[in-house]
């Protein structure tokens, strides 16, 4: 019987030995995926670091790309689409865990969410979730996703992005990056949407770095005394040190490094997997979908994570970014009272 051949991130976590059985398995380091190793590939387990398109593929046999992580923007899509390539991504599976870093850092910033208004920008798996945990919270949430607003949706009042920048007292960002057509998200918060927002207000980028004009962001902190906290940043992992330095909250892109989340991003690629060559892969003890209706609390939440030893570690050893976001212990979700508030 054929075996197919597949290539396998090292680290993406609880994954050895679920495969083997089936496929013949070799893991590369992120950076180590090249047009020689992966030509005879049948499918590759990726992260978020391996370019995938026509410089990797063009001459391989690999017909299936399975990244465990929400983002796409290091696939070439269309180009994979075009010569027969099924990629697939792992939607929502570090959402709880952004919600937790994005309420955390706010609840250790001081906010009272029952006074606070906040804009989420991106009203997809993880906003979606991070506006939820909001209201039970007590905050007053306001949502931009100007494209599920023009598909008809009225899950939610959808408010032009400029109408949170005003008048917001925290806005976070929760887009996917894209650089073209009518809703590109690369600077979507540039110089004049940034001018926009009141002095001393929060902003929190979990997205994508380049979601966020850093340049802009600087000028904005100066002039507007901003608040930041900034997990994802242009040109990571190479870092503006000037920013980090402004930043009250500066991460090396772990908002979504929960346990959980990690092992629902394995589980995810492995049923990738399953669909496409007809498996049934040992998925025990990978944890499952998270479910909304639960009795969010400020307690749970603010215990469950602290972001300023992070910072504080990042601060230190700006230009080790990617050995720190290696080293990272992956944090355990909040765990919330079970008496439903719903």
């Amino acid at each position: 019987m054929y075996r197919p051949h597949i290539l396998i991130d090292a680290d993406i976590p609880f994954i050895h030995g679920r495969l083997e059985p089936l496929a013949d398995v070799k893991y590369v380091g992120q950076d180590d995926f090249t047009p020689a190793v992966v030509h005879n590939a049948d499918a590759m387990l990726i992260r978020t670091r391996t370019q995938c398109g026509e410089a990797l593929l063009g001459d391989s046999n690999v017909r299936l790309i399975a990244t465990a992580t929400i983002g796409t923007d290091q696939i070439d899509l269309p180009w994979c689409a075009s010569h027969g390539i099924t990629a697939r991504n792992a939607p929502g599976c570090n959402a709880p865990g952004v919600a937790q870093y994005v309420w955390a850092s706010l609840l250790r910033m001081g906010i009272d969410p029952t006074k606070t208004t906040i804009g989420v920008v991106g009203y997809g798996n993880v906003g979606s979730i991070v506006a939820d945990w909001g209201r039970r919270l007590g905050a007053t949430v306001r949502v931009s996703d100007p494209p599920r607003a023009e598909a008809g949706y009225t899950d939610v009042n959808y408010e032009p992005l400029e109408t949170l920048m005003t008048e917001c007292d925290v806005v976070t960002f929760h887009t996917p990056l894209t650089h073209s057509g009518p809703h590109s998200t690369f600077h979507l918060a540039d110089a004049a949407k940034l001018n926009l927002m009141r002095p001393g207000a929060i902003l929190v980028n979990a997205a994508r770095g380049p979601v966020v004009d850093n340049e802009a962001l600087k000028e904005a902190i100066r002039t507007r005394g901003l608040h930041t906290v900034i997990d994802t940043w242009e040109g990571e992992p190479v870092l503006d040190t000037e920013l980090l330095g402004m930043c009250d909250i500066g991460t090396f892109h772990i908002a979504g490094y929960s346990r959980q989340g990690k092992e629902r991003a394995t589980r995810m690629v492995l049923e990738a997997c399953d669909d496409f060559f007809g498996w049934n892969t040992d998925k025990s003890g990978l944890a499952g979908p998270r479910p909304r209706n639960e009795n969010v609390t400020a307690e749970a939440i603010i215990t469950s994570f602290d972001p300023y030893p992070v910072t504080e570690a990042l601060r230190r050893e700006p230009q080790a970014f990617e050995r720190l976001r290696k080293e990272y212990v992956f944090r355990d979700e909040p765990v919330f009272p079970t008496t439903a508030n719903s």
